[in-house]
């Protein structure tokens, strides 16, 4: 399938009362189908990798059509320059964190992005970086917890940010991070504890969001057991 095809069956599985569903939670909708998220995967599925495909159903701007484009790239020829542009034109939290959770975190680039975005002016692109952190510690088995730890400091200073996608991404951030194991749980709670005495009102609601969920029993009996870490959901 080709771009205008791929179109074409999107379309033909849209609906009115899923773009009226988007616009409840904050997506976008003035180039949206209202294709179930279902509907996506299995339609990357049979397309398989495709990165020229990728950057063509991005450059068309439909929501959908974006969403198919992080399933089907292929990470290893995702460029900075393209990282860079895709998450300029980044207007919701859905296809920011579909991107970072199913591309951008694959990429070689991955730390660089997120440490780089975390002073980004703009909402989304800054919800990108934190995006990217909770994904790298969700999927990249080979990073050591000092790794995880330099990101800490940009998570502390990015709960200052207000902005309610920000906010959220930053606690998703931390929350992830802290659930990687122990000592990690026990360093992301410090930074918890602490930003839940913060003066300032961004920085409280992080914090406390954060530590009701690393210092939960449930978390930190997993975590002594060894078990592997249950996806933390984002807010």
């Amino acid at each position: 399938m080709d771009k205008n095809e791929v179109l074409k069956w999107l379309e033909r599985r849209g609906s009115r009362k899923n773009v009226e569903g988007m616009a409840r939670y904050g997506i976008h909708t003035d180039r949206a189908f209202g294709v179930p998220m279902g509907t996506m995967q299995s339609l990357a599925k049979r397309l398989g990798k495709d990165h020229a495909l990728a950057m063509a159903l991005w450059d068309t701007g439909w929501y959908e059509a974006r969403t198919v484009a992080a399933f089907v790239d292929d990470p290893q020829r995702v460029t900075r320059r393209q990282m860079n542009a895709w998450a300029a034109d980044f207007d919701n939290w859905a296809i920011c964190d579909t991107v970072c959770f199913h591309l951008f975190d694959r990429t070689p680039f991955a730390w660089d992005k997120a440490r780089q975005w975390s002073t980004s002016p703009r909402e989304f692109v800054k919800r990108a970086a934190f995006a990217l952190m909770a994904s790298l510690a969700g999927h990249d088995k080979t990073a050591s917890d000092a790794q995880f730890l330099a990101l800490l400091p940009l998570i502390e200073q990015g709960a200052h940010d207000e902005r309610n996608f920000v906010k959220k991404g930053v606690s998703w951030a931390l929350r992830r991070i802290g659930r990687r194991d122990l000592a990690l749980n026990k360093a992301a709670l410090a930074v918890a504890t602490r930003l839940s005495k913060s003066e300032d009102a961004a920085c409280r609601w992080v914090g406390k969001d954060a530590a009701r969920e690393l210092a939960s029993p449930k978390v930190r009996s997993r975590l002594a057991r060894g078990t592997r870490q249950a996806p933390a959901k984002r807010r």
